[in-house]
Formats: C-alpha cells, structure tokens, sequence
C-alpha cells in the first residue's frame, strides 16, 4: 500500500508544491465528487488544478499580485473549489465567505460584507451573477476587483500555459485566511502559514490513522475550518477521496449524507454535534431501506459541545444500519490551531466522565460523583495530537493541577501567525508562545474536557452556570424548535449578582395561545430548577427566525442577549 505523502516525519514545503506533485502524479485520479441536485460529477486531480490554473490567470489578468488578498463569496460548488486553489497558486491569499442564505438579514449580510473587504484591503472578490449587481452596490467606493465566475472559462489550459507555472512561496508566509465567526459575518481573520497547515494535517492524519483507501464524505461549509480542512483541503493534499455536497441540500434532504456514505464506502465523516439528533429525528425510516454504514469507522464529533445523549440517539437510530458505537469519535478543533487540537475515540472507546455537579458549580472542579450525588456528564474530546500541548489556566493565566476548571492554552506547530490587521487581537490571546482560547474546560488522566465559554459563564449567587447545558436541557419540549434556544446571565443590580434568562422560538400556532405559551414556560423553568440548582428569572418566547446566529450556524448569545435586552426595554 502506498503511503501518505503527509506524515509527521515527510511533509512538503508549502500547499502550492503539493499540488504540483499531485497535478503531475495524479492526474488521472479522481480528487473529488460533487454531489448536486443534478447528480454526482467526478473531478479528477489534473481538472482540478487544470481549472484552478485558470483562475489564477484571471487574477493575473485583473492585476492581482503574489500576497494579495481574495475573498470568493461563491455556492457550495465548483467554482469555490477551483477560486480557492487558483489563488493560492498564483501566490494570493483566499478567504471565503458565508454565501447569503434566506436565514441571514439581507442589509446586515452586505454590511459586513463591505466592512470586511474595505478594512481588510481585499484586492480581488470573485463571486457569481446572483450576487454581482449588489456587492458592487453595496462596494461603491471600496478600491477591489470584482470577478463573475460565471463568466470565467473551466476548461483545460495547456500545461505549458504560464497559468499552470505555481508561484513559489515562503513555507512561513500566509497561505490563506480563516475567519472566526461572528453574528455580523466575519471577525478576525486567522493568518495561517504553509508551514503550519501541512504541520496540522500531518498530525491530524496521525490521530484518526488516515490511510490511502479512506473516504471522506463532508456536507461542511468551506467557509468553516472543519468544513475546510478536515473537509475538504486534508483529503485534497492526502490524495485520498473526497465526496462534497452543499450544506443548504444536505439539511434541506439529509438522509443524502448517509446514501454518499453507503454508495462510496465512506470511513471519515466530521460533524457538529446538532447534526446527530437532526440525523437522528429528521430521516424517515422508508428512506434508509437497503442502508450500510459499515463502512463508516469514525464519525467525528466536532466544533460544537458534544452531548452523550446526541451519539446515544444516533446509534439507536443508526446501529440497525450497521453504523457502530466504535465509530462515534470526538474533536476539539479551532481555526487558530488550523483546525484539531485533540482526537478522541480512535484507539479506545470514549470516556465519560460522570462529575459531581454542586462541586463543578460553587468550587469549579469536576470531581468523580458519589451515587446520590446530583450529576453532569461530559464526553471526553481525547488527547492532545502530536506536536501540541494543552493546559488549563487560572485567571493569572498560570497552570492548574487535573480536574480543575479554567481556560484551555494550547501550543503547536500548527498555530496562527496571528489576526489579519488586528495586532491587539493577536496580543490579547498569544501570549508567550501559548493561544488562550477563551474556552473552558479541564483535564483528567490527559484527556480533556470541555465546559463551556468563559465570555458565556453565567454566575448565580457564586454557582457557575454554562449556558449550553441549559440549552440541551430544553431540545425535547412539545412545541420548541430543537437547538433554536439560548441562555444567559443578565445582571440583577439588586442583588449584585446574574439572573437567567432564555430565549427560546416556539410554533407560531403555539405563541398565540395562552394556555402553550403557558404550558412551554412552566417546563422552561420547571427543567432549569430541577438540573442546575438555580431559576430562571427571565423565559422569553420568540417566534421563529427571531434567534441570531453567527456565520458558521450557532446561535449568538451575546447579540441574542442585546435584542433580548432592547425589546424588554420597550
């Protein structure tokens, strides 16, 4: 069997050069399938680069320097594939953006999109004929090229074309920008070196055992990290299969996930953790006649906090289809990383770890619970992967001993160089050579476990409260929208402390009537007292569509909070 030509011993010198030997030594091999409404189409290595090669002579063409930066705000689809290669080989820095959706406001989406490009020096937008007449509406003014990829030729270019020559680049230069997300769209832009990202997917390749007969299946979006490197640039340069389909059909049909995975023997598949209950609940069972999942050996809990209860729901629903409780695996993995800081579930199965929960909340150490004691559970997120260490922190930012809560540092080979005109981001967070991530968690025998958000803590009368755990307390209610809730602390001045409040979408049917409204509020509050030894002062109930979300899909508690605060206010 061959091996991978990125490992933690061999790797290549930047992303450009590897594409250049997978463009001349794979040229008939198939790279990816794209799966659409239309079907499936296969892209082979030598189309793949061939077009992107086309690309980069546009850019070229239009003026664009080695450095630059380009934005593609482009579907989930092939112009993005071929937009994002064709600027890193000619030397530019690709970042993509979300593409408008009918769940995100229309004026805020345009706003931060010119806010973006004007204060980040975007030099070049590549973007399609449905969004053309209003970004150069919204973009008067703002000194950047704007490209139709509609209009841009993906045929094959001629190898001695000056478009297939790759640029040579600086291992330690910026390969490309990832973008935090955000309420408005992006934030900070994550600079992100050749050197470090070959660093991640030799290490992440490591952790989950990648071989060359793996199969990737990914509905990620690509302007997300784990959609962009665990689904898509990872089985790019590894030479293995991808198999990609739009985020917007997969939730529209998502029963075509699990059908890709049978039809190609699919091994890796990463997932957030809303997606298990949402396979779980959303697939009829007159759909999945004649499933396999066999094949599928780790499904790969990712970017969102992972729930027992969401890989006990998908197993029971699943296992009949032969998907196994040994595939159920977990991630902790954020953009300034690249992507995957620590991999649990390859090896051995996951660990939960069954804590006593007044001591969690009033001392912030996640002791073992003794039988009566009331209880939280947290599923393990594994190990840290090679040439990464983690460590919890006090709020002096030095090291705490095993089962103690407070924010996670990470150090690697694989961070970012730092935020893209924002040299106060960059200074708030890497300190000394570590990345303080802002999120908090503990250790416990060298696997690590995640708690919540410092910037979201909710402290009542001294106990503290993580939001997400009330959140998926409330998932199952008659008459609420799953994972359309959020939680938060707002300040009782009275009592110099925080109340609880929760925002939560209801039916429409549901929200004019008294007696739901009624009925939802009270198993509201009657669930929060009963599992958090606090109340809940404040059950807001909303319409559908009220909740803001960031970009990457999650609900946004602090500008949930802020219209919470100004509609109450009225």
């Amino acid at each position: 069997m061959r091996q991978l030509p990125i490992r933690l011993d061999s790797r290549p010198a930047t992303l450009i050069e590897q594409a250049l030997t997978l463009h001349q030594d794979y040229a008939d091999h198939i790279a990816l399938v794209m799966i659409d409404s239309n079907g499936e189409t296969s892209i082979t290595y030598g189309q793949l680069f061939d077009r992107a090669a086309n690309y980069a002579q546009a850019l070229r063409d239009s003026g664009i320097r080695p450095g630059d930066l380009v934005v593609l705000i482009l579907q989930h689809g092939e112009s993005v594939i071929y937009g994002f290669w064709g600027a890193l080989l000619m030397g530019a820095v690709p970042s993509i953006f979300p593409f408008l959706t009918d769940k995100l406001d229309p004026a805020r989406y345009f706003d931060s999109a010119r806010q973006l490009i004007a204060h980040s020096g975007v030099k070049a937008l590549i973007t399609t004929s449905d969004l053309e007449a209003d970004l150069r509406a919204c973009l008067v003014g703002v000194d950047v090229e704007i490209l139709n990829a509609d209009r841009l030729s993906v045929g094959e270019v001629r190898r001695g074309d000056s478009a297939s020559r790759p640029y040579k680049a600086d291992p330690d230069s910026t390969a490309f920008l990832q973008h935090s997300s955000g309420s408005t769209g992006l934030q900070k832009g994550v600079m992100l070196s050749h050197r470090a990202v070959l660093n991640q997917v030799a290490s992440t390749s490591a952790a989950i055992q990648l071989a060359p007969d793996d199969v990737v299946v990914s509905w990620l979006p690509l302007y997300h990290d784990m959609g962009l490197i665990a689904g898509f640039i990872l089985p790019i340069l590894q030479g293995i299969k991808l198999v990609l389909m739009s985020p917007f059909q997969w939730v529209r049909d998502p029963k075509m996930l699990l059908w890709a995975i049978h039809r190609h023997h699919g091994t890796l598949c990463w997932l957030p953790n809303f997606a298990y209950n949402f396979l779980a609940t959303r697939v009829r069972e007159a759909d999945l006649t004649g499933l396999d999942l066999s094949s599928w050996r780790a499904a790969i809990n990712c970017s969102e906090p992972v729930y027992a209860e969401s890989h006990s729901a998908f197993l029971n629903r699943y296992a009949p289809y032969r998907f196994r409780d040994s595939a159920l695996t977990t991630c902790y993995a954020m953009a300034e990383n690249t992507f995957a800081v620590t991999q649990g579930g390859i090896d051995s199965p996951l660990k939960l770890d069954v804590v006593d929960r007044r001591t969690l909340m009033d001392d912030r150490r996640a002791l073992p619970a003794d039988d009566d004691a009331p209880t939280l559970t947290f599923v393990s997120n594994g190990r840290p992967i090679a040439n990464c260490e983690v460590i919890i922190t006090d709020e002096n930012l030095q090291p705490m001993p095993e089962r103690h809560i407070g924010e996670i540092a990470l150090r690697s080979d694989s961070m970012l160089i730092g935020y893209h005109l924002r040299p106060d981001a960059s200074a708030e967070t890497l300190i000394n050579g570590w990345y303080f991530t802002g999120d908090m968690g503990y250790l416990a025998d060298g696997e690590l476990y995640i708690t919540g958000r410092k910037k979201d803590l909710i402290i009542v009368g001294g106990k503290n409260i993580y939001p997400q755990d009330i959140e998926n307390l409330l998932n199952d209610i008659p008459g609420l929208h799953p994972g359309r809730a959020t939680a938060f602390g707002v300040l009782n001045d009275a009592l110099g402390t925080e109340d609880v409040a929760i925002v939560a979408e209801v039916e429409a049917d549901m929200l004019g009537n008294d007696e739901n409204r009624g009925r939802i509020s009270r198993e509201i509050r009657a669930r929060v007292a009963q599992n958090t030894d606090v109340t809940a002062r404040y059950v807001h109930l909303v319409p559908p569509k009220w909740l803001i979300k960031t970009s990457s899909g999650k609900i946004a508690r602090r500008a949930n909070k802020d219209k919470f605060l100004e509609e109450i206010s009225r």
